[in-house]
């Protein structure tokens, strides 16, 4: 019964990852595109700083779903 709910965590662990890092690289992509299209002179530095967040999205979305692997073998 343990493992079977160990399971069932890491899989509902992983979809709300996924979940998570879609909707904040997708609201990120979209204020930095609706940045640019005010302010066009300032596109590198949004495009810069958005790069950067939404690198730092992926590394949390990637940490989280090795937590959730590491939970599946338990």
């Amino acid at each position: 019964m343990e493992i079977s709910l160990a399971h069932l965590a890491a899989g509902i662990g992983a979809g709300l990852v996924t979940i998570g890092a879609g909707l904040g690289i997708g609201r990120l992509a979209a204020d930095a595109l609706s940045g640019t299209a005010r302010q066009p002179e300032a596109a590198p530095a949004i495009r810069t700083t958005m790069i950067i967040a939404a690198a730092l999205i992926e590394g949390i979305a990637l940490f989280s779903a090795v937590i959730c692997i590491l939970l599946s073998f338990k």
